[in-house]
């Protein structure tokens, strides 16, 4: 794990956009993972001057998206697949339909988790995946207490989640949904390349355990620590609890 702490926000963006730059031009058809929440945000940025400028083009990219809310209905603007189609796919020169979520919508859920891993699994998975982290460690909406080789499932979202994530529902929890479909642990460890990006006080716990904690389900992130290409992208608040940097 190679982890680096950064400034501000916009270095942590650039250093994740050069990793993104990097891979697309030597596989312009790779597979990206995509993230949602407030820190890949300047990331999207980032990648939209990139793109506008001619420097990396998505035109031969597939998108999977980490996770989804069960119950929002289409077009809700907190659903991730409304969150992602305008932050990144509308903003650059993603093909329409090429970037894919779970089916959130679907009358069985476990089928919808079978049928989003068979689709990841017949594109090879991901060549590079975006992460952010909870402030209880889960990565994508793999909640503490879960297997650490889970695949695409139903999960159900904790307390804190839902509290930390209210911001996004004008600070009503009870509009935060309660459970969700997301990419498991070891679909996420498929992947070849990781890049977690973490800023703010609030992460400086969780990063304290990806980073030098032992590997429990208790921080579903410290999984990570077995993945042979995962790049940790922090800033100084979030780095505050390690023991050194």
């Amino acid at each position: 794990m190679e982890l680096v702490i950064l400034d501000t926000a916009e270095e942590i963006a650039s250093r994740a956009a050069d990793a993104i730059e990097s891979l697309l031009n030597e596989k312009p058809n790779a597979v990206l993972g995509t993230a949602t929440g407030s820190s890949p945000l300047p990331l999207y940025d980032e990648l939209t001057r990139r793109c506008a400028a001619g420097r990396v083009s998505f035109k031969d990219v597939t998108g999977f998206m980490l996770d989804e809310y069960v119950g929002l209905p289409e077009g809700h603007p907190e659903r991730y697949a409304t969150f992602m189609e305008r932050n990144l796919r509308s903003r650059v020169d993603m093909a329409p339909g090429a970037l894919h979520g779970p089916d959130a919508l679907a009358d069985d859920l476990e089928q919808a988790c079978a049928d989003y891993e068979s689709q990841m699994a017949a594109a090879g998975y991901c060549d590079l995946q975006i992460l952010g982290i909870g402030a209880d460690g889960h990565i994508g909406f793999n909640e503490p207490g879960g297997p650490l080789d889970s695949a695409t499932h139903v999960d159900v979202l904790t307390e804190q989640t839902r509290s930390d994530n209210a911001r996004f529902f004008d600070g009503d929890i009870d509009a935060v949904p309660t459970h969700c479909l997301t990419q498991g642990l070891g679909t996420i460890m498929k992947a070849r390349k990781l890049v977690l990006i973490a800023t703010g006080a609030n992460k400086a716990e969780a990063i304290a355990h990806l980073v030098e904690g032992e590997i429990t389900p208790d921080w579903p992130a410290t999984v990570m620590q077995n993945h042979p290409d995962a790049l940790v992208l922090i800033d100084r608040e979030a780095a505050g609890m390690l023991k050194q940097h």
